[in-house]
């Protein structure tokens, strides 16, 4: 996991099952911070007004007010990630403006592509990128690691796991590189194939089938070459 969130998050949903299957999903998401759950919209609405949250995971029907009547009554809206049992809220749900709607059970590519839209849009709205000396935090073997992103050579997923290469050593830490094509600075770091993401600044060569780093050589796939070489070409290389 990384300790340098973008998007603080709430769970508002009256099923303990469903609530502790999101938590799940955003605790190994590493631009995502849950800061609150709350058991109804009630509670929510209490909750919200004093605590600052960019993004929810909103049930729709729950006891005494639903999902809907807890943002007419929210002065600050947040954004907007709707989970349901049902489809058929989908229509009135992007009236409230959401990022999504996910329908239980979530599954976790589904899940990874509404997150994704959110830190877009929070990219977007605030400005919010890495500078050069800037840092993540990453839990590796039980221990809290600071990566410097000047240092991040490449990243390559292990399945569940993805490991971090670093100018000094190697990370194994749970994520997806989904997770971490969004949470990275997109100026500074491409995904050059399906199992690979690198830091542009470390690319030394590349031809139509590799790109060297140092000593080190990473698959480049087809469809990615001509996304390469725009990317170096703005880095001024």
């Amino acid at each position: 996991m990384v300790d340098k969130p973008l998007l603080k998050c709430a769970i508002v949903d009256d099923s303990t099952l469903q609530r502790l299957s999101i938590v799940k999903l955003i605790e190994n998401h590493p631009a995502l911070n849950l800061v609150a759950e709350y058991n109804n919209a009630i509670e929510a609405k209490m909750g919200l007004a004093t605590t600052e949250i960019d993004l929810i995971f909103l049930d729709i029907e729950m006891p005494i007010l639903s999902g809907f009547d807890l943002l007419d009554d929210l002065t600050l809206k947040p954004q907007i990630i709707f989970v349901t049992g049902k489809t058929k809220y989908a229509f009135k749900a992007f009236d409230y403006d959401a990022v999504d709607y996910l329908r239980k059970p979530i599954s976790k590519e589904r899940f990874l592509n509404a997150v994704h839209k959110a830190i877009t849009n929070y990219k977007l709205k605030n400005d919010d990128g890495f500078d050069e000396e800037d840092f993540i935090f990453v839990k590796s073997n039980l221990k809290k690691r600071k990566v410097f992103l000047n240092e991040l050579r490449y990243i390559e997923a292990l399945g569940d796991y993805v490991k971090l290469v670093t100018e000094h050593d190697a990370l194994v830490v749970l994520s997806t590189m989904k997770a971490f094509e969004a949470l990275l600075p997109s100026n500074r770091f491409l995904r050059i194939h399906k199992s690979y993401i690198v830091n542009l600044e470390k690319v030394e060569r590349y031809n139509s089938k590799v790109i060297e780093l140092d000593k080190e050589e990473l698959p480049l796939s087809r469809n990615r070459k001509a996304e390469l070489v725009e990317a170096l070409a703005s880095t001024n290389r």
